[in-house]
């Protein structure tokens, strides 16, 4: 059985760190591709500037932790049986 809780939290928090470094990474080297389009996107508000290292990892986290929460709790209905 997994612990939906934990698992959200941990899938929010290792999501919104990889959007708030990849965001960092991408000013750092003027990276302007296909998978900062694909961010633009998916998140609205999320630019490519040092607002939008905070606003990608907000979304990441809340993207991530309701997904992973939703995730363990369909695992587990399953598990059961």
């Amino acid at each position: 059985m997994l612990n939906a809780k934990a698992f959200g939290l941990a899938g929010g928090i290792i999501w919104g760190a990889v959007m708030a470094v990849t965001t960092i990474l991408f000013l750092l080297i003027g990276y302007d591709g296909a998978l900062l389009s694909i961010f633009v996107e998916i998140y609205p508000g999320y630019s490519m500037s040092w607002l939008g290292v905070v606003v990608g990892a907000v979304y990441g986290f809340v993207d991530a932790g309701i997904g992973c929460w939703l995730f363990a709790l369909i695992y587990n209905k399953f598990a059961k049986k």
